[in-house]
Parts: structure tokens; C-alpha cells; sequence
């Protein structure tokens, strides 16, 4: 490619936190630049993140339909090649169907969609289309997370056993959605989230890393749900026991009421011969368990040791440290050299790859069938998709 990607964004106008994390991420590859955007639905806020985003006035927009609209219109070398969308979940399908009709590809905040019959009908145009779509689970990005998939994939640990996955946050410990927290707001009102609280919201991050490292699939799952803070009306904590498609047995815990937490996203992955351990709020180490020697610990960077997946996926030296963004950007870059490629008609590295609409709709799935499990007496659930 002998240009960048054009990109449009639906939301994440001026003080919204995820868009402005979508915007460092997509630029710092130097592969993507935002050129259009409906910020907002409140006009003079999508006007005024036009502006500082220095977008042209004509390509600032107070809507999404008037922005595909608009866009699919202009000449090749001018319309956006695709479109990220950052807004609350229940505004995830309508703007996202939209664009695949209208030619763009796309690049989405998880969960998907609002439900998972959304979710269906997405992938669904997908097919039909042959667009690109990338869901943006983070995690999948941290080159140690790369790492660990590879060893597990090429047999390290031999036959996974057992999977223990923790996602603790302490931020809603409070009924910090009466407090005038907006982002607390949306994300325990059902009409705006959907029917999980912190299973939608970090829950299904935890299962989709499960899944992603081993390599497995869940099959069934046994979930008890809570509802902690008085007066809140979806889940704030909930233990799920998993069943994966090889036997394994797993342990998935997801809370926002354990106060004193940040974002302490940890996993452990048991095979017959050793496991691994890797935490997110330490991303640079993945502790290396082994049966019958020492334990390692493997460093991001140390290039010698490591698999080329997490090489292509960091970006210092060891012993620099590297994060949430740098892992957010490894997406947008891997989605953007996957676009660019076919533009080229040349190949991708082998070393490239996200999270699809397939893992949206198994996000969506696991909400479905974690919600069921905990309203009935039976518990024992089929990951029915």
C-alpha cells in the first residue's frame, strides 16, 4: 500500500473513553488515519469532536446513515475503506449492518452486537459480502498472550486439562450509576447493555481468552450469577465452572464489586506436562510451569526464546515496557495489513490474525447461555450456539 487506510468512526466523541483508546491504537502503525465520523448523537458534541479531530466540516456527521450515505458516494480514492465503531452495545448492529451494505469493512467493540440473533444475522452479511470485520478483544493482542497460544497450540503442555481464568474489578463495588458515572450508567442499564451485567462486559472477555489461548472450545458451562449492590438491576459478579470440547475442566470468574481491583485479568492453562500462568496488569511475563524442571519465566522482547507470533506482535526491546495500547494497536495493525493486503492483492504474514465475527457471535453465545445456566435449577448448560 502507498497510502493509509481511511477510516470513519460511529461514536467516541470528545470525552468518551474508549473511542479516543480506538483513535491512539489505529494510529500508531502510522497504517490508518480517521478521516470522517458521526461522534455522537448530540449534534453540537459531534460538531465540536469534528474539530478537534481537525476533520473536514463536510465530513463530520451528525448521523451514521447520513455518514455511509455520504461516504459511499464520493470517488474511490477519497471514501473511507472502512468503518469503528465505539458506541454502547445496544448501538453495535444498525450502524454495523449499515456499513457492510455501503462496502466497508469493519472494526467493532465488543460484545458484537446487542443480542446474539444479531450476531447471527452479522455474520450472516458477512459471508455475503466477503468484507472484513474485526472485533476488538484486546487481550488477544498482548504479544505473551501470542506466546502462550503458540506453546499450547504446538503441543508444550501436552493434553490441556484444566483452565482457571479471573477477571476482578472493584469500580462498581458503589451504586456508582445514581452518582452520575455515565459510563457506569449505560453499562448496568439492560435497555443499553443488554441481559449480563459484568458477564458482558469482562466476562466475556475472560471466556474469549480462554478459549483463544487453548485453542478449545467450551461446550458446557454451570454459572452462578449474583446481583451484589443493591438496587442494581443486571449481574455484578458471577463464578461459572466450564466444560471444554477435549474433556478439560475450567473455572471462570467475573466480578466488578471486588473492591480494591483494577483490572486484574489473569489465566492459568494446565496441560499434562506443565502449565502457564499470565496476568494483564504484568503483561510482559508468561510464567512457564513445568512438571519435571524449573519454572520459566518468559519476557516480551527476549526474541531469542519466544515464537515468532509474540516477535511480530512486539514492538521494544525487552524490558520495555509495553501495555493496553500497544496490545489494542497490534489489532488495528494486524486488521489493517489484512485490508491492506487485499487491496494489494498480495499475501498477509502468516503471524497475522484477530478476533472475527465468529468470536462475536461465541461472545454473544456465551451471555446466552451463562444467563440461562444461572436462572435455572438444572445449571448444567449446552454452549448452544
Amino acid at each position: 500500500m502507498n497510502r493509509k487506510l481511511r477510516m470513519g468512526m460511529v461514536g467516541g466523541g470528545k470525552d468518551a473513553f474508549i473511542g479516543s483508546i480506538h483513535r491512539l491504537a489505529a494510529n500508531m502503525d502510522g497504517l490508518v488515519e480517521i478521516v470522517s465520523g458521526a461522534l455522537s448523537i448530540n449534534p453540537e458534541i459531534a460538531k465540536e469532536s469534528g474539530k478537534a479531530l481537525f476533520l473536514a466540516e463536510d465530513r463530520t456527521y451528525l448521523t451514521y446513515e447520513e455518514m455511509m450515505e455520504k461516504e459511499s458516494r464520493l470517488p474511490a480514492d477519497k471514501r473511507i475503506d472502512f468503518v469503528t465503531i465505539v458506541t454502547p452495545n445496544f448501538a453495535h448492529f444498525a450502524p454495523a449492518m449499515l456499513a457492510l451494505e455501503k462496502g466497508f469493512h469493519v472494526v467493532i467493540e465488543k460484545p458484537i452486537t446487542f443480542t446474539l440473533d444479531e450476531a447471527r444475522q452479522l455474520k450472516k452479511k458477512v459471508d455475503e459480502t466477503g468484507l472484513i470485520l474485526c472485533l476488538t478483544h484486546t487481550y488477544s493482542g498482548y504479544p505473551m498472550v501470542r506466546q502462550a497460544r503458540a506453546m499450547v497450540r504446538e503441543g508444550a503442555l501436552g493434553k490441556i486439562r484444566k483452565i482457571v481464568v479471573e477477571y476482578p474489578q472493584g469500580w462498581l463495588s458503589k451504586l456508582s450509576e445514581r452518582e452520575g458515572n455515565a459510563q457506569a450508567a449505560w453499562r448496568t442499564d439492560p435497555k443499553k447493555s443488554g441481559k449480563a451485567g459484568s458477564m458482558g462486559d469482562i466476562g466475556t472477555h475472560a471466556a474469549h481468552l480462554a478459549e483463544f489461548i487453548s485453542g478449545l472450545k467450551i461446550t458446557h458451562l454451570c454459572a452462578d450469577l449474583n446481583i451484589l449492590v443493591a438496587g442494581r438491576a443486571l449481574d455484578d459478579d458471577g463464578n461459572v465452572l466450564l466444560k471444554f470440547d477435549n474433556g478439560a475442566s475450567g473455572v471462570l470468574i467475573a466480578s466488578q464489586v471486588a473492591a480494591g481491583e483494577e483490572n486484574a485479568l489473569r489465566i492459568k492453562i494446565y496441560g499434562e506436562n506443565g502449565g502457564l500462568e499470565w496476568a494483564q496488569m504484568e503483561p510482559n511475563t508468561l510464567i512457564a510451569k513445568w512438571l519435571d524442571k524449573p519454572t520459566q519465566l518468559l519476557r516480551a522482547g527476549t526474541n531469542g526464546f519466544l515464537h515468532s507470533e509474540a516477535i511480530f506482535n512486539a514492538r521494544t526491546p525487552a524490558g520495555h515496557p509495553e501495555g493496553y495500547l500497544e496490545a489494542f494497536a497490534n489489532l488495528y495493525r494486524n486488521f489493517a495489513l489484512t485490508l491492506s493486503a487485499r487491496i494489494d492483492g498480495s499475501p498477509v504474514p502468516k503471524e497475522v490474525n484477530f478476533p472475527t465475527v465468529e468470536d462475536g457471535i461465541r461472545g454473544m453465545a456465551f451471555i446466552d447461555n451463562v444467563v440461562k445456566s444461572g436462572q435455572s435449577k438444572d445449571k448444567w448448560t449446552p454452549f448452544e450456539i
